[in-house]
């Protein structure tokens, strides 16, 4: 499983603390250091079931910078994958990446309504 974050964020490192308290084995990827690629943001769109602009940090400087919430909506698919491929502050985060699974941002039940199904 891999945890994609940004350190300095406080959603992911609550999202990490939480993964360390439950004795979750996992993977950590530096999101701007290690940006997530094309084929890595389709398969977990997939994988999610969310639509893409999910994907998007909409609280991040380079969002409201880009005005990205007015241009997104006349953007292709292709266009936003290769933008959130480009500058991975512009991805919303923490991801939890599993085999067969996708979380998107840390929302407490919602991961531990997944977890469990993964680690039994």
């Amino acid at each position: 499983m891999q945890f994609i974050c940004y350190p300095k964020c406080s959603t992911c490192q609550k999202a990490q603390k939480w993964l360390n308290a439950r004795g979750t084995d996992y993977e950590v990827r530096h999101i701007k250091e290690n940006n997530p690629t094309i084929d890595e943001l389709k398969t977990w769109r997939m994988r999610s079931g969310l639509p893409l602009k999910r994907f998007f940090n909409t609280s991040g400087l380079q969002y409201k910078e880009l005005h990205l919430k007015e241009k997104l909506p006349y953007m292709s698919e292709e266009e936003q994958l290769a933008l959130l491929a480009a500058d991975g502050m512009l991805v919303k985060r923490p991801i939890l990446a599993g085999e067969d699974f996708v979380l998107v941002g840390f929302r407490e039940a919602e991961w531990e309504a997944a977890l469990p199904a993964v680690q039994n």
